[in-house]
């Protein structure tokens, strides 16, 4: 029998908004719908800019005529960008939210009642703002990720090299660890400016190579048909000018980084890195001068964190800035890189886990990387991923491991702590007695006692 109940005072449920002087813009590749704040009379006007800029201060202008002191406008494609800076050069606080919040919204969904649903919402407190660093450190941001493309071009055309000597029976993926190293670009420069004898190219192998030269020069032994020496002369000239280009790109952001540097650590020396063996990779990597950089700018060295190199550590900071107090605690910053498990539950019933695909994934990505380099390392991080692989699998290993390395780096941006790796023999001795200790606990629930076996003779 179905009952009906009264409600119990709480009347009509109504949106009460908290903020007054807020509006709401919808953003479009060639016009911007903008929602003023409520007036007086209950009404909001609603009023449309082109995206040229001229347009932009227009809006602006008009803004600031009701006294707007934030915008919150929709994350669409990079047609944000400019309204998104011309707003915070002009005093405007910019709320930069997720096209998600309005998906669910009721009626037809057009741009001018997008506009408002964005003032409505956001004179409520119920958007959420999306993570940007400002200023100085927002050009840093566009820079580097833009390098990053940069960078993943570069190994597509390493892939297309690689093609083409397959093509030819030309092994140097089988001579060499690595095509695009000392040896391994020697010999494709080599064979692109016209040699084919196999021996003198398996001469151009570094002293160091492990490889004879005897079995290199069987390895480069190939059938040299014309069309795929011409597609291996055409990508080794992109992977060329690709390459020429993240220079330059290191070269500008090497300038901006020295703009960040405080006074106080001009002229302090860099501490020398504990790790002596990193430190060796790095110099051999030309990485040196970055690391005292961002040592400089930041102030701590999260290079001194396992798995963590100097161009992870610009990443990092470029990303999500010096400052990271914006995060309360370290489960928030691992959040909202994703790395942690997302629990759905409603009505007290676990749902089926999916992506929100909302968060920094680029910046996760360095993380998950970064994990994957300790698979063989003899740190304590490392330790840790051979023993969720050995227990779980891979995937969970470098989910892990992120995580570990995320917490470590907010602790060292946030409080100033300190890295020190206590070592693979400390992390298992420490494990081994937590196992110790949980196993003692389960037996003395039952009534037992564990007895440790004495040594047979």
């Amino acid at each position: 029998m179905n009952r009906k109940k009264k409600s119990s005072g709480a009347g009509r449920l109504e949106l009460s908004p908290s903020r007054r002087w807020v509006a709401g813009v919808d953003i479009g590749s060639t016009e911007h719908w903008v929602c003023g704040p409520e007036q007086d009379d209950g009404e909001r006007e609603v009023r449309q800019f082109g995206a040229t800029t001229p347009e932009l201060h227009r809006m602006v202008a008009w803004l600031q005529e009701l006294q707007v002191e934030s915008v919150a406008m929709e994350s669409t494609y990079v047609y944000w960008v400019p309204v998104y800076e011309v707003l915070e050069a002009a005093g405007i606080e910019p709320v930069l939210v997720n096209a998600r919040t309005l998906k669910n919204v009721p009626g037809r969904k057009t741009d001018m009642a997008d506009c408002q649903w964005l003032q409505l919402l956001h004179a409520c407190g119920l958007l959420r703002g999306s993570f940007r660093p400002s200023g100085q450190l927002g050009r840093l941001r566009a820079l580097t990720r833009e390098r990053s493309s940069y960078s993943e071009s570069q190994k597509r055309w390493v892939h297309h090299m690689q093609k083409a000597l397959d093509q030819m029976n030309v092994l140097v993926h089988r001579a060499v660890t690595d095509i695009t190293g000392t040896t391994g670009m020697a010999i494709i420069r080599a064979i692109v400016e016209g040699e084919r004898d196999p021996h003198r190219l398996a001469a151009l192998r570094h002293p160091r190579c492990r490889q004879p030269e005897e079995k290199i020069a069987e390895f480069l032994t190939g059938t040299w048909h014309e069309e795929h020496l011409f597609n291996l002369a055409m990508a080794l000239r992109m992977y060329d000018d690709v390459t020429a280009i993240v220079a330059e790109y290191d070269t500008r952001l090497d300038v901006e980084l020295q703009t960040l540097r405080p006074e106080d650590r001009e002229d302090e020396p860099c501490p020398p890195h504990p790790n002596r063996s990193k430190a060796k990779t790095m110099k051999t990597r030309g990485e040196l001068p970055l690391r005292e950089t961002l040592w400089r700018v930041a102030g701590v060295d999260l290079t001194t964190i396992d798995g963590i190199g100097a161009e992870n550590a610009r990443t990092i900071l470029t990303e999500i800035g010096f400052d990271i107090a914006k995060f309360p605690t370290e489960k928030h910053f691992v959040s909202w890189l994703r790395l942690c498990p997302r629990v759905a539950v409603s009505g007290g019933k676990p749902l089926k886990k999916r992506c929100n695909g909302m968060g920094a994934s680029r910046l996760a990505a360095v993380f998950r990387n970064a994990a994957v380099t300790l698979s063989r390392s003899k740190s304590a991080l490392g330790a840790a991923y051979r023993r969720q692989a050995s227990r779980h699998s891979g995937a969970r290993a470098v989910f892990v491991v992120a995580r570990k390395l995320a917490t470590l780096v907010y602790r060292m941006l946030r409080f100033g702590a300190d890295y020190v790796d206590v070592g693979q023999a400390a992390y298992e001795a420490r494990y081994q007695h937590r196992r110790r200790l949980g196993l003692e606990r389960s037996a003395a629930e039952l009534g037992l006692a564990l007895v440790p076996l004495q040594p047979t003779g």
